[in-house]
């Protein structure tokens, strides 16, 4: 018997109404796009640094991932600022990532400098990595210990280098000022191993540093290393106390690696980027690297990222006005 045309009408009805659902299962990315092009991650300090070597590695397995090439721009200059501004002012659409440390966003707010940007806009991805510095002393001043090294500070004088204004050790150099009351005066070099060298030479007393630049000088005892800045120990020093272990637990700073996208990228692509690069981050050759560079695996994204920033640069706040730290 044929089929009359009203039941032919309920039968492709009913037909359709299986197959739609099974589009909207499509992944939302793909409905966007994206990635359209090949996809950029600025890294915002000089080649060669820990940001640099991470996005060199994760470019490769990204790029297999998202289906586009994925390259690598540095964006060097002020502090990391030139960098960041680039991706805050780029197209929302995921196509541009920011690799960064935590300074920008922390640290540049409180040094009275005009930012062209603030964290709101950018959206986050994930936390890289996080690591602490070493604080070491010239051996001349035969302190061997955080208590000792206090004790002096509280009698006297003594000089901190770091790697510049803003920078990481001068924070920590502030931190460590304000919490233990001591004598401290920064001395800012342009970079990490300027400040490394002056350590070693004796131009200045010590320096609270990136440990993988002081360790060369701590294992031929140029530098005598007293505690680190993170939570837990450094795999590269496994015998210096932690800083709350040397009874100093207000002087813990960790130094935050960071990827953010421009604030308005959709939330599908936001996903996909941050799956490809998880991805790519946990691969067990990458891990070593990490190790090597005293760089600890975090996996924190989206609104947790934004939370561990805010209250990191909420800590550090106070501590830069009375320091009178400034960018300059």
């Amino acid at each position: 018997m044929t089929a009359s045309i009203g039941t032919i009408c309920v039968r492709m009805a009913l037909g359709l109404a299986l197959i739609l659902p099974l589009k909207g299962i499509e992944p939302a990315a793909a409905q966007t796009g994206f990635p359209s092009r090949p996809v950029t991650i600025v890294v915002n300090f000089t080649p060669g640094g820990p940001l640099d070597i991470m996005a060199r590695s994760v470019a490769q397995d990204m790029a297999a991932a998202l289906g586009q090439p994925v390259v690598v721009d540095n964006r060097a200059g002020a502090g990391g600022v030139i960098g960041a501004n680039v991706v805050a002012k780029s197209a929302p659409d995921g196509h541009t990532i920011l690799f960064s440390i935590d300074t920008p966003f922390t640290v540049g707010p409180s040094l009275g400098q005009k930012l062209p940007f603030a964290l709101t806009d950018f959206k986050p991805l994930l936390v890289l990595a996080v690591s602490g510095l070493a604080m070491g002393t010239h051996p001349g001043l035969g302190l061997a210990t955080a208590p000792q090294f206090v004790a002096k500070g509280k009698a006297s004088d003594v000089t901190f280098a770091s790697g510049g204004n803003g920078s990481p050790g001068h924070l920590a150099a502030a931190i460590l000022r304000e919490k233990a009351s001591i004598k401290a005066v920064h001395v800012p070099y342009k970079g990490n191993a300027q400040a490394v060298g002056a350590v070693v030479a004796g131009e200045v007393n010590a320096g609270v540093l990136a440990t993988p630049g002081m360790l060369p000088h701590i294992q031929a005892s140029r530098i005598t290393p007293i505690l680190v800045t993170s939570r837990a120990r450094s795999p590269l020093l496994p015998q210096v106390p932690t800083a709350a272990e040397a009874g100093l637990p207000d002087v813990e700073l960790e130094v935050l690696y960071v990827a953010l996208v421009q604030a308005a990228t959709p939330d599908p692509v936001v996903q996909r980027l941050t799956t490809a690069l998880q991805a790519a981050m946990a691969k067990p050759e990458l891990q070593g690297r990490l190790v090597q560079l005293d760089l600890n695996p975090a996996q924190e994204t989206g609104a947790a990222v934004t939370a561990r920033l805010d209250a990191t640069r909420d800590r550090y706040a106070g501590t830069i006005k009375a320091a009178g730290m400034t960018a300059d």
